[in-house]
């Protein structure tokens, strides 16, 4: 069994949040949050907030820690069981543009429930779930968009 560490984001602007659609050879994989692997040398957030753009394009920035997830899949060679590392982040517009070299055809910022649904993996659902709890709290009390959170 190998071990991997990635990190991501869940990315809101005015509400809405940023999905990702991959197609790997005309095969549906479905609609993801933006994630992937920690480079040598690199702390978490810095692998969040690179992934982020690579993969989406849109400029984000941490507002906080969420939680990890962890999945197990199988390559030819091993399994692997892998954590993931979540931060809520906030966008200043809903621009994006999928990284076509790692399969993304579209992007987007959809609404909770229609994010919710797009989502193709339970883990990032609850990770999603989580994210917009803490997003209507901090917008609750004002604090969504301060600067005393970055």
């Amino acid at each position: 069994m190998m071990e991997a560490t990635s990190c991501g984001g869940v990315v809101i602007f005015r509400g809405k949040i940023l999905l990702l659609y991959k197609n790997y050879r005309h095969k549906y994989e479905g609609w993801v949050l933006p994630k992937g692997t920690v480079e040598e040398g690199e702390d978490f957030k810095d692998t969040a907030l690179r992934e982020v753009k690579e993969e989406s394009g849109a400029d984000a920035r941490i507002i906080k820690y969420i939680g990890k997830s962890q999945y197990t899949f199988s390559t030819p060679a091993d399994t692997v069981m892998k954590d993931v590392h979540w931060y809520l982040m906030m966008s200043d517009n809903y621009y994006s543009k999928p990284q076509r070299e790692e399969y993304f055809v579209d992007s987007g910022y959809y609404k909770y429930h229609e994010a919710y649904h797009l989502l193709k993996f339970s883990n990032e659902k609850q990770i999603l779930e989580k994210a917009y709890d803490e997003y209507l709290q901090l917008k609750k009390n004002n604090l969504w968009g301060s600067r005393k959170y970055f």
